[in-house]
This record gives structure tokens, C-alpha cells and sequence, in this order.
């Protein structure tokens, strides 16, 4: 087992802790959002410290900090060449993280989301996957990619969660309205979609559409469902939303 530290605690770095801490790793964590360090100390005995001595302790560091503060945070800190990099941070580059972080020079970079403590959190990784899989894995499947550009492209893709969630908040909203039934109109919605896909064949490019043929023929609620969508443009809004996130995170 590892020791694991964490360069920021918030609400990804909390899982992540947790689902290593049953795997047996040590935890290391700063007091940045003092009120999860000190739950994560309770929970699962981590050792809570300032950043540096939370390094100096740590042979796998993850580096979970909003982007426009990692330069700050991780710049007066020193790093080990033995040390091993994990970092959640969107649009901050290999580049960057080489030099903040030198003489360490053993990286990975990822996408996690919350859900990943139960399992079935696929993690785009791009640097050393085999190290992501080491501590996620078999839980959460590691999807390489080759290069940043494709990393990025699936952080795009994360952003979908809560788009997708927007709209499923409108349809509730909508059944709640014809049923009176708040409670229950968000169990089905959310029960509905959720099954459906947990059901659903994948890892083949192609089930989504074939799914979604397979229900939306001819004269079907489906079918009308679907062409509503796309004359509303939706799907064009959807690509206008992920080429915008995917040149943002470019810059």
C-alpha cells in the first residue's frame, strides 16, 4: 500500500480519499476546506497538514485545486523526483504541471467525478495509466487517450453530467406539474434513465443510436420526441456548448 496525499480537499478529492483509504493506503490531506479535512480525519483517520509537509509524507501526490489557484499553491512547494503526480485540474497542461512540480516527472491526468467511491467511474487518463489503474481500478475503468487534446475533449464530455441532469430537472418539473407528485416524479424520471442505461450494452460505438432507433420509429411518442428535439435545435446547442468548453480549456 501507498502513502496518498491530496493538494486540495474539496469534493473530489473526498472520494477519492475515502475509496483508496478501504484499499488500504495511507491519506494525507491538506486543511484547504477545513470542514472535509476534518470529516476525511474522522472517517477514515487521515492525516491532516499543510501542503508541504502533506508532500514530504506522500510517495502519490494528487493535486485536486481549481485551476486558477494551482500556479499560487503549487509553486512554493518542492516536489521529489520519486514522487508520482496525479492530477484531477482542468487546463492546466503537462507543460505546467512538469514545471510546477519538478523534479517529479512521473504524471498522470484525469477526470474523475464523485461517483467514483461506488464503482463504474470511467477515467480518461493521459500519462501513466497503468498507475491511475493501480489505485482506481478494477472499480472505475481507465480509458487511455493519446494526447492533451483528447484529454480535454473528454473533460468536455464531463460537462455533459450536468447538462444532462438540467434537462432531466425540467422533465420532473413537467411530471410533477401533471401528477402533483414531486417525490414521485423524481424517482421515476431519474429511475427511468438510470436503469435504461444500466442495462444498455456498451464499449461499441454505435449502441446509443441503436437504442434510440430501436424505440423512435415510425408514429411512435419516441420518434415524436426526438424530432422535437432536433427541430428545437438542441443537438445544435449541445455541440455549440462543447466546442465552446473545448476551446476554453485550450486556453
Amino acid at each position: 500500500m501507498s502513502r496518498v496525499g491530496f493538494i486540495g480537499t474539496g469534493h473530489i478529492a473526498a472520494p477519492i480519499a475515502r475509496l483508496l483509504a478501504r484499499k488500504g493506503h495511507e491519506i494525507y490531506v491538506t486543511e484547504r476546506n477545513a470542514t472535509v479535512s476534518a470529516a476525511l480525519k474522522v472517517d477514515i483517520n487521515a492525516t491532516v497538514g499543510d501542503p508541504q509537509s502533506v508532500i514530504d509524507q506522500s510517495e502519490i501526490v494528487f493535486l485536486c485545486l481549481r485551476p486558477h489557484v494551482a500556479t499560487d499553491v503549487l509553486a512554493p512547494l518542492s516536489f521529489r523526483a520519486d514522487h508520482r503526480i496525479v492530477s484531477v485540474m482542468a487546463a492546466v497542461s503537462e507543460a505546467d504541471l512538469r514545471s510546477l512540480c519538478a523534479p517529479a516527472g512521473d504524471f498522470v491526468q484525469t477526470i474523475p467525478l464523485g461517483f467514483l467511491e461506488q464503482g463504474g467511474c470511467p477515467l480518461a487518463a493521459y500519462g501513466n495509466d497503468d498507475l491511475l489503474a493501480g489505485l482506481m481500478g478494477p472499480e472505475n475503468p481507465v480509458v487511455k487517450v493519446a494526447n492533451e487534446a483528447s484529454l480535454n475533449a473528454h473533460f468536455a464530455i464531463c460537462a455533459m453530467v450536468p447538462g444532462v441532469l438540467d434537462l432531466l430537472t425540467t422533465g420532473v418539473d413537467w411530471l410533477t406539474e401533471q401528477t402533483g407528485d414531486a417525490d414521485g416524479a423524481e424517482f421515476y424520471t431519474t429511475q427511468l434513465m438510470a436503469g435504461f442505461l444500466a442495462s444498455m450494452e456498451k464499449g461499441q460505438a454505435g449502441r446509443l443510436a441503436a437504442e434510440r432507433d430501436a424505440l423512435a420509429t415510425d408514429g411512435t411518442l419516441s420518434l415524436q420526441m426526438t424530432r422535437t428535439l432536433q427541430a428545437g435545435k438542441a443537438h445544435a446547442a449541445l455541440r455549440d456548448a462543447l466546442t465552446a468548453i473545448g476551446k476554453r480549456l485550450e486556453t
